[in-house]
This record gives C-alpha cells, sequence and structure tokens, in this order.
C-alpha cells in the first residue's frame, strides 16, 4: 500500500512537471525588433511563467514585417513543433499598409480553422488602428478580432501593446516598437489572459 501510494505520488510529481510550449506567432512586435531576443516577448513571457511554477517553454515564431498572407503561408510550417498552445499576433502590419480589412478578417479566420482543426487552445492579440485610416476601417478592423475570437473559441485580448502605446520611455525611437521595459509592461498585462490560455487544456 505504501509503495502504491509512492508510485501515485510520483506520478503526479512527474505529470505536473510535463514541460509544454506556447508558439508566440506573430510579426515584429512577437519577435522582438531592435532589442536583444532574450529580451523579446516570447522570452520575458517564459521567465515569468516559470518564476509562477508553469513547466513552459515559449517558442519565438514572430517574423519582423509579417502580415496576416505571410503568417497564413508558414504557420503550418511553424506547427511542426507541435506547441500545446498558440498565442496569434498579427495584423498590425496589415493595418500600416493599408490593406482591406476583409482581408485580415480571412487570413485570420484560416489560421484560426488550421489551429481549431489541430485542436490547439488559442490566445488572439488583437490591434488598433490608427485614426487616420478612417472610421469605417477602424471600426471593421477592430471588431474582426473580438469577433473572430468568439466565433473560434479562442482567448481574447484586445490589445497587445497594452499601457505601452504612446509611453515615450516604453518604446523605442521609431515610436512603434517597445523597448525591453516595455515589453516588461506587455507581458505584466496580458499574463491573465496567457494564464486563462493554459487552462484550456
Amino acid at each position: 500500500m505504501i509503495i502504491t501510494l509512492s508510485l501515485l505520488l510520483v506520478n503526479a510529481t512527474q505529470a505536473r512537471a510535463v514541460q509544454k510550449t506556447i508558439l508566440a506567432f506573430g510579426d515584429s512586435l512577437t519577435a522582438g525588433y531592435g532589442i536583444p531576443r532574450e529580451r523579446a516577448f516570447p522570452a520575458q513571457l517564459e521567465q515569468e511563467l516559470q518564476k509562477q511554477s508553469y513547466s513552459i517553454t515559449v517558442i519565438n515564431a514572430g517574423v519582423s514585417g509579417d502580415t496576416t498572407s505571410g503568417g497564413l503561408t508558414r504557420l503550418e510550417w511553424a506547427l511542426a513543433q507541435h506547441p500545446n498552445f498558440v498565442i496569434l499576433e498579427l495584423g498590425a502590419n496589415d493595418m500600416l499598409r493599408g490593406i482591406d480589412p476583409a482581408i485580415t478578417r480571412a487570413n485570420l479566420r484560416k489560421m484560426l480553422k488550421i489551429l481549431q482543426k489541430q485542436k490547439i487552445p488559442v490566445l488572439l492579440a488583437g490591434m488598433k488602428a490608427t485614426p487616420n485610416l478612417g472610421p469605417a476601417f477602424l471600426t471593421s478592423y477592430q471588431k474582426m478580432y473580438q469577433t473572430l475570437a468568439k466565433e473560434y473559441d479562442a482567448v481574447y485580448y484586445p490589445f497587445f501593446l497594452e499601457g505601452t502605446a504612446l509611453q515615450t520611455n516604453l518604446i523605442q525611437d521609431d515610436g512603434l516598437h517597445p523597448n525591453a521595459a516595455g515589453v516588461a509592461v506587455i507581458v505584466q498585462h496580458i499574463l491573465p489572459s496567457v494564464k486563462k490560455l493554459l487552462e484550456k487544456k
């Protein structure tokens, strides 16, 4: 009886210690443009999760300049790493290039469909459009993230740059990309949503 109980305790400990992976799939905001890779979003998120006793590896699958079209092209290749979870952060470059939100929406939908088919839980990180693109673009662009998250049962995080946008001490000289301190702020803001994602499987 004592041996059986000991085996159960060992098995339970091993189960908790199983390393799982999050694929952080996005553009320069994920890749860590302008900062060392070890200070990029995936690395800082992994460090924070591990501090809180999560056995998690976060894979940096960010490509600077990537659009949703580019992301769709490379998604299945990235999934060859067999992640347990995906953070999908794409669409900012579509917005900056003035790409029709209908195209962005269609590409995101196709990616979410692929992930749903493979039964991989997703956190969909949204972005805000700049006002100069007009109210119609603004409304269409920002609504699509929430709509798609609901449609595909993804964890919805409305604004990836929450806490850093327009904060000059947290962004680089280009006025767009967060510096390392800014990434740390992003991680703290998104962490509750990431924990919600981890509960999905």
